[in-house]
């Protein structure tokens, strides 16, 4: 009998934001998933809401023997000025944007490499979640655009270096204001935001490519939104 499928989530937030879209579309999908979050009290809720529906779903990682897929959805938003960044700030950037997703990204290759192909050729699927800033600075995004900028560089090494190996990663650029509990939506005009549940549909597409036609990055942004 195969090993069920599990998708390990990182980065759920406060479960009403894009990780926990995310988490609920794999589950869906019929994957079981795993979910990271430095919020553990809305980790569990997130994990007890999805398993209400009849999916499955883990505050943590399980038998990582079937894990096959990984998405890196963590982000710290420091906006400001460059003379204001503190050395703290600065730190919870390189932990989220570098050390971070190394780590994870180090586990999810390893745990992928042992695994055989999939129907579409695959042997697992890494993600990571960038932003505008991943593309451009502006005058407030000293911090954070360095940090996305080094997550966008670290996917783009990765997917030339493991592709060769069967193991398909994808770096998606967010590209507007996401409409999340934390975050608004313009009333006058809904296509100026992103919707989560549009990401996760987004993200679960990639894990589906066949090999031969793989997308390394993804460009999402609402109709209406400025280029």
């Amino acid at each position: 009998m195969a090993s069920p499928k599990i998708a390990v989530i990182a980065g759920v937030g406060t479960g009403g934001g894009t990780g926990a879209a995310i988490a609920r579309r794999f589950a869906n999908a019929g994957y079981k998933v795993a979910l990271l979050s430095r919020n553990a009290q809305a980790v569990q809720a997130l994990s007890d809401s999805i398993k209400a529906t009849g999916a499955l779903a883990y505050p943590r990682s399980g038998q990582s023997d079937s894990i096959r897929v990984t998405i890196w959805n963590v982000g710290e938003g420091i906006f400001s000025p460059f003379l204001d960044v503190t050395e703290e700030e600065l730190q919870k950037t390189v932990d989220t944007s570098v050390f971070g997703p190394f780590g994870f990204a180090r586990e999810s290759i390893t745990t992928f490499k042992e695994q055989e192909l999939d129907d579409q050729g695959s042997r697992g699927t890494l993600i990571f979640t960038g932003a505008t800033a991943s593309l451009r600075g502006n005058v407030t995004t000293s911090a954070f655009a360095s940090g996305k900028f080094a997550l966008r560089a670290l996917s783009q090494s990765l997917a030339k270096e493991f592709g060769k190996q069967n193991i398909h990663v994808s770096h998606a650029v967010i590209d507007g204001v996401i409409a999340t509990d934390r975050k608004y939506a313009k009333d006058d005009n809904p296509d100026e935001v992103l919707h989560p549940e549009a990401i996760a549909e987004a993200y679960e597409f990639l894990t589906r490519q066949h090999r031969s036609a793989w997308t390394w990055e993804l460009d999402l942004r609402p109709a209406h939104g400025k280029w």
